[in-house]
């Protein structure tokens, strides 16, 4: 069935929130962040991302859940919980995985955050977007982006004129890349 974007397609959204979906309950509660447990074995260091989560989470609302095991404790979220710890919220978003093994719990956990490592930036589109957003004056170092511009740019030392010098043949190209990089933080 089609849905047409507006407020039945919205309703059709949260109508599958709290169905089943696939035969899985897909229902998104509020819980006590109390009631959640940290999985004392998680190998995913994530201390220096907890502030960046924070920052998202204070300007955009908890958008992703925390997904747990039948006994309370995270299988994928563990760096939202901190953040939310950081922030002083009492309740957050959960999505409880009941329908998992304890194989298919253990197995979530690593893959969730591996699976993330296979994603790449299109630089290209990403400078574009980064680029409206600092038009519109959003500040996306917040979130973990080093956003360079003319003020930023400390000198390093580096002997630009020596370096051409030694170059036989160039690397780059009109329209490639680097190129487009260099173009774009020196406008």
């Amino acid at each position: 069935m089609k849905h047409e974007r507006g407020a039945s397609s919205v309703q059709h959204f949260f109508d599958l929130l709290t169905k089943k979906v696939g035969g899985i309950d897909m229902k998104i509660n509020q819980v006590s962040i109390e009631k959640i447990q940290m999985y004392d074995k998680n190998p995913r260091i994530n201390d220096t991302a907890v502030d960046k989560v924070a920052a998202s989470i204070k300007e955009f609302g908890f958008k992703q859940p925390i997904v747990f095991d039948r006994d309370g404790v995270i299988i994928a979220g563990h760096t939202r919980h901190k953040a939310a710890i950081q922030l002083g919220l009492t309740e957050v978003p959960v999505l409880s995985a009941t329908d998992l093994t304890d194989a298919q719990v253990k197995a979530y956990r690593l893959a969730d955050n591996k699976t993330a490592e296979f994603s790449e930036w299109d630089t290209d589109l990403l400078f574009t977007e980064l680029g409206e957003l600092k038009v519109l004056e959003f500040d996306m170092e917040l979130f973990g982006f080093d956003l360079m511009d003319e003020h930023s740019i400390k000198d390093d030392g580096f002997d630009v004129e020596g370096a051409l010098e030694e170059i036989k043949k160039p690397v780059s190209k009109l329209g490639d890349k680097l190129y487009k990089l260099l173009t774009t933080y020196s406008s």
